[in-house]
């Protein structure tokens, strides 16, 4: 089993920054792909970014020159640097690992864009 904590969400005014982290713990596993994801209110959760196991990334088109993620896997860890965040950014961010064959989700972090 692998369980995913988020940290680093929070209130920030528009045009500022985050760093988003997600620490994954359990016993022995390989990482593969890893993600996030976000979701508003009413709306589907919607992919933001990814990181392969090789290190190549993808992004969704609405954060592309704004957001970037990178990964340790040596501590098991993922980020999301946020730059020039807009209030459209307001969402519950969630990291998803891909360990083993299997897809593990984080509880969320909360990020709200706002004057």
């Amino acid at each position: 089993q692998v369980h995913l904590v988020e940290s680093g969400g929070g209130l920030v005014q528009p045009g500022g920054s985050l760093r988003l982290s997600c620490a994954a713990s359990g016993s022995a596993f390989s990482i593969n792909d890893i993600y996030w994801f976000r979701q508003t209110p009413g709306k589907q959760r919607e992919f933001v970014a990814s990181v392969a196991w090789l290190g190549g990334t993808n992004y969704a088109d609405s954060v592309k020159g704004r957001f970037t993620v990178s990964r340790d896997d040596a501590k098991k860890m993922v980020y999301l640097e946020m730059n020039s965040l807009k209030p459209e950014d307001t969402a519950v961010y969630y990291c998803r690992f891909l360990v083993d064959g299997n897809f593990y989700w984080g509880q969320g972090t909360q990020v709200t864009v706002s004057s």
